[in-house]
C-alpha cells in the first residue's frame, strides 16, 4: 500500500456520516487530480483524551459500520486506530491499515493482537523515543503476521508541552526499521495539556515542517484535516482546514519530483 508517497488524511475522530463522507470525497478528489495515493483516516473511539468529560467518538461498532461507508462510497482504503488487543480482529475485519497510538507503541499484547490481523499496520513513535527503538515495535507486529509496517514520526518532547522534529528522524527510522518512515505534519504542531486541560497548537508552522520533512525524504504523510477545526470535537487545535489541503499538496507533489531527481538523476 505505501510503495508510492501516500498521504494518511481525515478527520481526528469520527463524525455523522455527512461530515466524513464530505471530507472523504474530497480526500477522492485530491487523489486523482494529483495522482497521489490517499487513505481516510478517522478514529472511532479517542481512549486517550485529557480530560473524563471530553467526546471520544462513536464506539467501535458504530464507527467501524461508519468507516466501511467511507470506503464503500469513495473507493479509498481506510485506517483507524486501537487500543486494546481486542479491537484488533474487528478492527482488521473492515480497515485496510491498523494505527498503533504514539503512547502505546510498546505494548507487546496490542502490536501482536494488531500484527495478527494481517493487515498493514501504522505504528505512531512514541514522542519519548529515538527513531531506532523502534525496531523492536516494528519486529513485534512483523512476527504476528503483518508483512507491511510503517513507522510515523511526531516530534519528541522538548520541556513540557512542546514537541521538535528532527528531520533526521526519517532516515534513522528507514535505516533501523527498514519500513516507509511518515511524518505526522499536524500532531507535531500539537501541544499537549496547554488548552485547558487538553491538547493545543499552532497549526499556522504545518505547512512548513511538512514541506521541510518531504524535502528530507519522508516516504509518507499524515494530516488530520476537518471543514471546520474550531468545532471539531477533538484535536481542532492542530488540524488543517480543509480548504487549505490541495494548495499544501500542489507544493508538497512539486518537492518530491525535486527530491526524487535528485536521488535518482
Amino acid at each position: 500500500m505505501f510503495e508510492r508517497f501516500t498521504l494518511i488524511a481525515g478527520p481526528c475522530v469520527l463524525e455523522e456520516d455527512a461530515l466524513n463522507l464530505g471530507v472523504a470525497r474530497e480526500l477522492a478528489r485530491l487523489s486523482r487530480s494529483l495522482d497521489l495515493p490517499i487513505v481516510f483516516k478517522a478514529s472511532y473511539d479517542k481512549a486517550n483524551r485529557s480530560k473524563l468529560d471530553s467526546p471520544r467518538g462513536p464506539g467501535i461498532d458504530q464507527g467501524l459500520e461508519l468507516l466501511g461507508h467511507v470506503r464503500e462510497e469513495t473507493g479509498l482504503p481506510v485506517l483507524t486506530d486501537i487500543h486494546e488487543p481486542w479491537h484488533a480482529e474487528k478492527a482488521g475485519a473492515v480497515v485496510d491499515v491498523i494505527q498503533v497510538p504514539a503512547f502505546l507503541c510498546r505494548q507487546t499484547d496490542l502490536l501482536v493482537a494488531a500484527g495478527s490481523t494481517g493487515r498493514a499496520v501504522n505504528l505512531k513513535k512514541g514522542q519519548w523515543m529515538a527513531p531506532e527503538e523502534m525496531a523492536h515495535a516494528v519486529n513485534k507486529v512483523r512476527a504476528s503476521g503483518s508483512a507491511e509496517v510503517t513507522v510515523t514520526e511526531r516530534g519528541t518532547f522538548f520541556g513540557y508541552g512542546n514537541m521538535v522534529v528532527d528531520m533526521r528522524s526519517f532516515a534513522r527510522i528507514r535505516d533501523a526499521c527498514h519500513v516507509p518512515a511518515v511524518f505526522d505534519g499536524t500532531h507535531s504542531v500539537q501541544r499537549p495539556g496547554k488548552a485547558d486541560g487538553s491538547s493545543g497548537g499552532d497549526p499556522r508552522h504545518i505547512p512548513a515542517l511538512v514541506r521541510a520533512a518531504v524535502a528530507a525524504g519522508c516516504d509518507a504523510l499524515f494530516l488530520e484535516t476537518h471543514p471546520d477545526p474550531a468545532h471539531a470535537p477533538s484535536d481542532g487545535s492542530n488540524m488543517l482546514p480543509l480548504e487549505r489541503l490541495a494548495a499544501l499538496l500542489e507544493d508538497v507533489m512539486a518537492l518530491r519530483e525535486v527530491v526524487v531527481r535528485r536521488r535518482h538523476p
